[in-house]
């Protein structure tokens, strides 16, 4: 029987196993996922839908565009599955069945055969994937330092780093559960944002800079070469701005770098500035805006240790108490020393009591041996805030009560059990 005649049955007359011949057919022969989203539609009998990890569609077979439609909105009865192999997640299978519901076993073995075909297709993408990754991270740890191997290895992945660049680093938080790899999404769309500018951005998710404290692992960066790295920044916001919903964006920018060699030292910028503008509330935020944070800088990059320690001998104990209590000494110290020291301006600024931001005052020198009311002190503790915010350490935010201003709360330990 050849396979026309195959499909030619309808789907009730037709065997389990040659249903499940017709999608082995398709895989074997290399025609593609189209095909094989084809004929896993046949022999399932449903409008399908296939889509990647990053939830880019891939492969689509359905009547009509409103049929396709439906069918990615999940209506109408439609099901979305998860594509794995080896229990990793490589995309999504969505579809409609056009009668009854597919067998459960069918459609578990055409599921698995399409996962697989995902998993092949984007072999060689992942490859490249890897190879940016590999190049970003030699560049910007500085493991790869001589120039001629810095442009030769861009060139292979299609930048020209001969003139230099900037790197700008995005980092991108959901507000609530997201399904698949969203970091893969996210990273999709802000190479594209890139790439609209400057065609030879290369991006990655790779790991630079010391360990962040609030337990985030690897940076999205982009290096963009030549003198663009302002443009692809704001390019790269708007994109994610219309891209996804429901996520908070920072992008930072480091100062452009003449030669490929300071590309490293760029790098170091836009962490700081990720850090800063991530601690301010800031969307975007260029090294030139960070203003005395600069002046950290050498400290971040080539003693984070004695930084950290820095931290430790003065927010570091309000930043725990703060976490312990659900109070604000951070926040207040912070508007304290906005406000020029001004008590009024500062209860003001926060809603509340000068009574109350004299007691958090007093609570501050008591935790950190530092008095605010001395040069010394609120230098010392200035600086410490400037620490916290370069190493990326987000202090916790607290509500309008706290203990001292109302009685009757307890530790957190005390009031969990």
């Amino acid at each position: 029987m050849t396979a026309s005649e195959k499909r030619a049955r309808t789907p009730e007359a037709r065997g389990f196993l040659d249903a499940l011949d017709e999608v082995s057919e398709a895989v074997e022969s290399g025609a593609g996922l189209p095909a094989v989203a084809r004929a896993a539609g046949r022999a399932l009998d449903a409008s399908v839908i296939v889509l990647d990890a990053s939830s880019r569609v891939l492969a689509v077979a359905c009547a009509s565009p409103d049929d396709e439609r439906a069918v990615m909105a999940g209506q109408s009865g439609s099901a979305l599955l998860k594509l794995r192999v080896a229990d990793a997640p490589v995309g999504q299978l969505r579809l409609r069945p056009r009668g009854e519901p597919p067998d459960s076993s069918l459609l578990r073995l055409v599921t698995n055969l399409i996962a697989l075909e995902v998993d092949r297709a984007r072999a060689p993408e992942r490859a490249t994937e890897a190879a940016v990754g590999d190049f970003l991270s030699d560049l910007l740890e500085r493991r790869v330092t001589d120039r001629e191997n810095i442009v030769a290895r861009a060139e292979e992945l299609g930048c020209d780093l001969r003139g230099g660049g900037s790197v700008v680093i995005t980092r991108v938080r959901p507000q609530q559960p997201e399904e698949g790899d969203w970091r893969a999404r996210v990273l999709t769309v802000a190479e594209r944002g890139a790439r609209a500018v400057e065609r030879g951005s290369l991006a990655g998710l790779i790991e630079i800079g010391e360990p962040r404290p609030n337990g985030y692992g690897r940076e999205l960066v982009i290096v963009v070469p030549g003198a663009q790295g302002g443009r692809a920044a704001e390019a790269v916001l708007r994109e994610l701005e219309a891209g996804l919903g429901n996520y908070t964006f920072t992008v930072a920018l480091s100062r452009p770098a003449g030669d490929p060699v300071d590309l490293p030292r760029a790098g170091a910028e836009s962490l700081l500035a990720a850090n800063v503008a991530e601690a301010r509330g800031l969307s975007r935020l260029s090294f030139e805006e960070t203003g005395a944070y600069r002046l950290l800088l050498p400290a971040m990059s080539e003693d984070p240790g004695e930084l950290r320690r820095f931290h430790g001998e003065t927010v570091e104990p309000l930043v725990a108490y703060d976490e312990q209590y659900d109070t604000e000494l951070v926040r207040t110290l912070e508007s304290f020393l906005d406000a020029d020291g001004n008590v009024a301006k500062t209860a003001e600024k926060l809603f509340t009591h000068r009574h109350t931001v004299r007691y958090r005052l007093d609570r501050v020198r008591e935790l950190t041996g530092l008095d605010v009311s001395s040069t010394d002190g609120r230098e010392r503790l200035s600086l410490g805030l400037k620490a916290m915010r370069v190493l990326g350490i987000v202090p916790p935010g607290g509500p309008a009560r706290e203990r001292g201003a109302e009685a009757g709360r307890v530790p957190k330990e005390a009031k969990d059990r």
